[in-house]
Formats: C-alpha cells, structure tokens, sequence
C-alpha cells in the first residue's frame, strides 16, 4: 500500500496521478483509476467520486475507485482547491462554489480523455461531497448519473439546531473574526484532528463526535492533509447557500441516495430524496453507520453502484 492510502491496489487495477485547472484556473491534483483490461478501448464509462466533508482523495475515494475499476469503470478522484495537493491559498478554506465546481472540472478533464465517453461520465459524492456533487449536476447536463453515499448537505447542517437569534450572534461573531483575520494577513484554523494518528481514542465524548475519531483520527482513515474542519470563516459562505434548491433540475437524470440503516445524518439523504424527482431510489445499507460508507467494502454496495452506473450511463 502507497503511503497514506487506506486501501491496498488490486492487481490489474492502474493508478495515475494527474493534474488539471478547475474554471478558476486553480490547479486541481486528482488520480486516475482504470483497469489493465481496457487500456486502448474508447467510450468507456467514467466515475468522479469526491471525498467526505474535509477528507482527501487518499481516503474513502481511493476505496471506490479500486471497486469500480474492476467493474470496468474510469474513475476520477480529486482533493477539493485548498485541501490535500490540489492548489489554493489560503489553506483549508471551504468554498461551496468552488467545491462544486471541482466535480465539473472533473468533468472537463474526463470528457478529453482518449479512454473515456463523453456522454457517459457521472458522480458520487460521499458525506459533504454529496451535496456538492448533487450541486454541480443541477446546472451542468454533462453529469449523467449520480450516487451518494452518507451524503450531508453542508448548507443545511451549519444551520441544524441553531434559532433566529443564535444565527444572527453567529453571524455577527463570524463576520468580526474577519477583522481579527485581516489583523493577522490568515485566516484562524483550528484542526479537530491531531498530526498523527491516535492508539485509542479518549473518553467522555458524544458520539457523533466519537464517530468522526473512530475514522479520521486513528490508522483506519487518518490523513495527514486531513485534521477537520475548516478556516473559521468558512461558514459564512455555507450560511449563504442553499446547495440543493434547484435539485429538481437534475430530473430526468437519476439519483441514487445510499445511506446506512443507523447512520445519525440519514435524514439529509431522506430530505433530499423526497425533494428529487423521478429517476431516484433510496438505498438503505443494512447493519450500517455514516462512517462505514466510507471504507467498508463489506458494507458499500458496490454491486449495486455497479448496476446503476451501467444502466445510466
């Protein structure tokens, strides 16, 4: 296994490291996962598979792409502007723009490919990316498919549990950090998760938060270029966003929610759902939590994503 990859490359299966620009001409660093099999062919089927809220392309992607490539598919993984290797200053900025946008440009580098259709490319997005990818197809026809998996819309989760006049103190509170940022010449970053990675995780803490460590903090899922969250100021760009307004614009183009049975942000996937119009289906992953859609191979319905993406694309 290459360094910092979750997940050890089967035999027959090609890893490319590749680099493209986004519209913004920031320099996207993505690989390129394909089989031994159809090297030479055209027209074949492509997948972008973007990574959970925050995490990078050597994390939960690397585990679809190697899955999806036995299947026959190309599959593109990126880190989002301002994360993992791809370019953009200052670091760990969030952008829902900019986020959703990488999956178009993702796009764009996959429809000139020598081994890839350009009316057969479509998106996953698992946790964060899901929204962002769901995002991108609402205005770019060239996404002919998409799936999530644990999918969070990150613009209705900063707002969940906050009333009028908690939002109006965050706000306020978010809008003078800028001051304090300007005073500084960079924006305030505080990591959630340590540089290296934990033995056993500490006690006393709610489970949601827990569940987060179960993955990015120990050897199972940490990334050096992974630590949490995002600059402070980052959530105001979210607060002023509705990232899946026009999801009934996607139609008559599928979408295919997975979630686990107990995942806690199941509900996002179900809201989402009830939103889409028809082509769509819910897909519920039994003995299942958020987490275990990012690595489990013996969760993630690959079998399933399989069929989707041949029948629509």
């Amino acid at each position: 296994m290459d360094k910092y990859y979750i997940a050890n490359l089967d035999k027959g299966i090609i890893r490319e490291h590749v680099s493209y620009k986004n519209r913004y001409g920031m320099m996207i660093s993505g690989d390129l996962y394909s089989s031994e099999s159809i090297q030479g062919t055209k027209n074949n089927p492509a997948i972008i598979v973007g990574a959970p809220y925050g995490g990078v392309k050597e994390q939960g992607p690397c585990v679809y792409a190697n899955e999806l490539a036995k299947k026959g598919f190309v599959v593109l993984t990126f880190d989002q502007s301002f994360m993992g290797e791809s370019s953009g200053e200052p670091r760990h900025v969030s952008s829902p723009d900019i986020f959703s946008e990488n999956f178009s440009a993702g796009v764009d580098y996959l429809g000139c490919h020598k081994l890839v259709g350009r009316e057969r490319i479509g998106a996953i997005g698992i946790c964060g990316s899901g929204g962002f990818a769901l995002n991108a197809a609402q205005g770019d026809t060239r996404i002919k498919a998409i799936a999530t998996a644990s999918m969070y819309d990150m613009s209705k989760a900063v707002r969940l549990g906050v009333s009028e006049s908690e939002l109006l103190k965050m706000k306020d509170s978010l809008s003078r950090q800028r001051y304090v940022d300007f005073e500084n010449d960079k924006p305030e970053f505080i990591p959630m998760f340590q540089e290296t990675p934990l033995d056993s995780l500490p006690s006393g803490i709610d489970e949601v938060a827990a569940e987060w460590l179960r993955f990015y903090a120990v050897k199972r899922g940490h990334h050096p270029h992974a630590r949490g969250g995002f600059t402070t100021t980052s959530a105001l760009a979210l607060l002023n966003t509705q990232l899946l307004a026009h999801i009934k614009e996607i139609s008559p183009r599928p979408i295919l929610f997975i979630v686990g049975d107990h995942a806690h942000s199941k509900f996002f996937s179900e809201d989402a759902y009830e939103d889409a119009l028809e082509p769509k289906e819910l897909y519920v992953v039994n003995d299942a939590e958020h987490i275990d859609l990012y690595d489990r191979v013996d969760r993630i319905p690959f079998d399933k994503l399989g069929s989707f993406f041949n029948q629509y694309l």
